[in-house]
């Protein structure tokens, strides 16, 4: 998503000139708690502009087999729940990661947020009226905007809030599904002025749309908690390792056992993608037009407590797993700087590859483009773009527009 991760808050050159080495003081032989920036999380974020990018461009998963087909289904919805994530954890980059700021750094803190979601949600209604409902951008405002009251709190307190919303939220978004009739929202829409410039209004932002903040806040609060803890400590990372295998496993094991064979299935699967990230139609939400048995599903983008409990399973472990692999494997960290760099610039990545395919009339996902060509082509570009922007510039060019525009939260007092 986008990135629209914050960059970390520490002191930083200025932005016309050539970053430091990031030497990472999260390593294994760190004693302290880690303040600098966490490389593996640049990476998981790189990841998930990747899987985007698959899910966008690459070849439906009904035209992929063996090991693609794996990347292709892991890539549909697992990638925009792991942006979301990652959201929650730069929140938290903002707000003071282990120890929430007070007093007037809290309020800035606050402000910057508060002015970053609503930047977000302008940017993703403007890429909506040309790109429909599968630009995340929009929802990333509100998610911010929902999560601020939460900031403080501590990595147990919003571990309880996420658990709780994702075995709450998707039972009460079902029920209101089904009294959302035609009607009502018609009603609710013609009223709406963003659903007047693009198709994706205030009620497809928090209920019917591809990534709904109701049940989405899941995610973003289980990110928070995360960026609460510091992923530099061996019992952190090897507690989390359990938590997001268990996580996954009794999710997806449950499902399957309740809903039969088909419970993982992915609306992919049917061949119908329409080249945005969920593979739904356009005018589909989390539950559209489905029974009450779909709620033991757990498939990408179902929206069900299982897809949630399982999916936040997933991304625990992208993010534990990249960060373990950049501490520990030096040699590897350094042959993975290019992708870590699309990491830090993954707002300008995200956008920059919906404009590319504007640019380049590149097809979409659907049932036509057969081909992994051009979605290899998009992140070998990316890469090369990051890697010599990065040699020159801290923030990615959107990054650096977004951070400009929070500066006035600084005159609070």
């Amino acid at each position: 998503m986008t990135q629209t991760q914050p960059p970390q808050e520490t002191s930083a050159p200025q932005e016309n000139s050539p970053p430091p080495p990031r030497t990472s003081p999260d390593s294994p032989a760190s004693s302290g708690p880690s303040t600098g920036r966490l490389v593996g999380v640049d990476l998981a974020r790189a990841l998930a502009v990747f899987g985007m990018y698959i899910v966008h461009i690459g070849p439906p998963l009904s035209a992929t087999t063996g090991v693609a087909g794996w990347i292709r289904y892991m890539s549909d919805g697992h990638s925009s729940v792991l942006f979301a994530t990652l959201a929650g954890f730069s929140l938290m980059l903002l707000a003071g990661r282990r120890e929430p700021k007070t007093g007037q750094a809290g309020r800035q803190a606050r402000a910057r947020i508060a002015i970053r979601a609503v930047i977000l949600l302008a940017l993703g209604t403007v890429l909506a009226m040309e790109y429909g409902g599968v630009i995340i951008l929009g929802f990333y405002g509100v998610y911010f905007l929902l999560a601020l009251p939460l900031v403080r709190l501590s990595a147990r307190t919003l571990a309880i809030i996420a658990a709780a919303f994702a075995v709450v939220t998707p039972q009460l978004a079902f029920v209101l599904n089904s009294l959302l009739t035609p009607s009502v929202q018609q009603s609710i829409n013609t009223y709406d002025p963003l659903r007047h410039l693009s198709e994706v209004g205030v009620l497809d932002l928090l209920l019917t749309g591809f990534y709904p903040a109701l049940t989405w806040l899941s995610f973003v609060i289980a990110g928070m908690a995360l960026g609460r803890l510091d992923l530099s400590r061996g019992t952190v990372q090897k507690r989390l390792a359990a938590l997001g295998a268990t996580l996954t496993a009794a999710a997806y094991g449950m499902s399957l056992l309740l809903a039969g064979k088909g419970a993982l299935r992915s609306l992919a699967e049917d061949g119908s993608s329409s080249g945005g990230s969920g593979s739904m139609p356009l005018d589909g939400g989390s539950f559209p037009d489905m029974s009450s048995s779909m709620l033991l599903t757990a498939g990408p983008h179902s929206g069900t407590t299982f897809d949630i409990i399982g999916s936040v399973g997933i991304a625990i472990l992208v993010i534990v797993g990249a960060t373990v692999a950049m501490d520990r494997l030096p040699r590897l960290r350094r042959l993975a700087k290019p992708v870590i760099a699309v990491g830090t610039m993954s707002l300008t990545a995200y956008v920059g590859h919906f404009l590319a395919q504007t640019a380049l009339s590149t097809p979409a996902g659907t049932g036509t483009q057969q081909s992994w060509l051009p979605v290899i082509m998009y992140i070998l570009a990316a890469i090369l773009f990051a890697t010599i922007w990065s040699r020159f510039f801290r923030r990615g060019p959107l990054e650096y527009l977004l951070n400009a525009a929070t500066k006035p939260a600084k005159r609070i007092r």
